[in-house]
C-alpha cells in the first residue's frame, strides 16, 4: 500500500475545517492542527496570547495550511505568531485563507464577483475591517516570498448539525424579515470540495467566492424547512422589532447576491448542492 506524503495543518480545526481534515485523513494524509484548548492526538492550543509551542516540529512536513482562525482588532492573529514560521516551511504546496463576502460590504442586492473591490472601511462591519486588513497581510506576504497563498470568500455555511432544521426542532429558528434582503450560502461539503479542488490546482494569489447558486431571503430558508419537517412556520418578526444582538443585526447590513462563475470555471466544482433546498432535503435525509 503506497502511503501518502501529503499533509495538512489547519490553524483553527472548527466546523468546516474538520470537514476537510476528515476526507484528506480518509485519503490517507496525515492531518494536524490547533484550536483554543487543544486535545485528542494531533490537535494543539493556540490562540493569540498562547502561540503554537514547537512550530517547527508541530508543521514539520506541512504541505498544505489552511487558515481558518478569525482576526481581531490587531489583526491576524497566526500571522502575527506564525507566519515567519510558516514562511520557512520548505514542502509546502498551497495555503488557503478562509474569509467572507462581507468584505464586499452592502450591494442593494446587486451582483459581485472577485474583481468587485472590497468595500471602504467605513462601509464595513468591524469583522469584515478585520478580515480585508487580514486578506491583504497574507496575499502580501505570499507575494513577497513566492508562496502559493489563496484566498477564500465564504458564504454563510450550513451542513449537519448547523442547519434551519435543526434550529426548528430546537426551538431557536425566527422567521425575521427584512424587505428584498438576500444572503448567499454553501454546504460546508460543497465548501471542502471547493478548497479540495483549489489543492489540485493551485493558482497563486487567487480569491474564490465560496457560495450556492441561489441567494434568498432568510424567511424563505426558515418556511422551507418548516414545510419539511411538517410544521407551522415561526411567525413573521419584521426586522425593526426583532431586537437582535448588534452581531446578529449586521448580518443585516449588507444585502448582496454573490457570483460564483470561477469556482465552477478555474477549478471545475459541481457543486452538491446548488440551492438551499437541495441542501435542506439532504439533510433530512441523512
Amino acid at each position: 500500500m503506497t502511503v501518502s506524503r501529503e499533509k495538512l495543518f489547519c490553524f483553527g480545526l472548527g466546523y468546516s475545517a474538520q470537514v476537510l481534515a476528515h476526507r484528506l485523513a480518509a485519503l490517507g494524509w496525515t492531518v494536524a492542527g490547533t484550536s483554543r484548548e487543544g486535545g485528542g492526538a494531533g490537535t494543539f492550543p493556540f490562540d493569540r496570547d498562547h502561540p503554537l509551542a514547537d512550530p517547527a516540529g508541530r508543521m514539520a512536513g506541512t504541505t498544505h495550511l489552511l487558515l481558518s482562525v478569525p482576526p481581531d482588532k490587531d489583526g491576524d492573529p497566526v500571522f502575527a505568531r506564525h507566519g515567519a514560521d510558516i514562511a520557512k516551511l520548505t514542502d509546502l504546496r498551497w495555503l488557503g485563507y478562509l474569509s467572507t463576502t462581507g468584505v464586499y460590504g452592502d450591494h442593494g442586492g446587486g451582483w459581485v464577483d472577485e474583481a468587485t473591490p472590497a468595500a471602504a472601511d467605513d462601509q464595513l462591519n468591524q469583522r469584515s475591517r478585520w478580515r480585508v486588513a487580514a486578506e491583504q497581510a497574507w496575499l502580501d506576504w505570499g507575494r513577497r516570498l513566492g508562496r502559493p497563498m489563496h484566498i477564500f470568500r465564504l458564504a454563510g455555511i450550513y451542513g449537519p448539525g448547523r442547519n434551519a432544521l435543526d434550529n426548528l426542532r430546537l426551538g431557536k429558528a425566527r422567521r425575521i424579515v427584512k424587505p428584498g434582503h438576500v444572503f448567499s450560502r454553501i454546504h460546508v461539503d460543497d465548501l471542502a470540495t471547493v478548497l479540495q479542488a483549489s489543492m489540485a490546482r493551485p493558482d497563486p494569489g487567487a480569491i474564490y467566492n465560496v457560495c450556492d447558486d441561489e441567494a434568498a431571503p432568510p424567511q424563505d430558508v426558515i418556511a422551507h424547512a418548516a414545510e419539511l419537517l411538517g410544521q407551522r412556520p415561526p411567525p413573521a418578526i419584521a426586522f425593526d422589532e426583532a431586537d437582535l444582538s448588534p452581531m446578529a443585526a449586521s448580518f443585516y447590513r449588507d444585502n448582496k447576491r454573490v457570483r460564483n462563475d470561477r469556482i465552477r470555471q478555474e477549478l471545475g466544482v459541481q457543486l452538491q448542492y446548488p440551492n438551499y433546498r437541495v441542501g435542506l432535503a439532504a439533510l433530512l435525509k441523512g
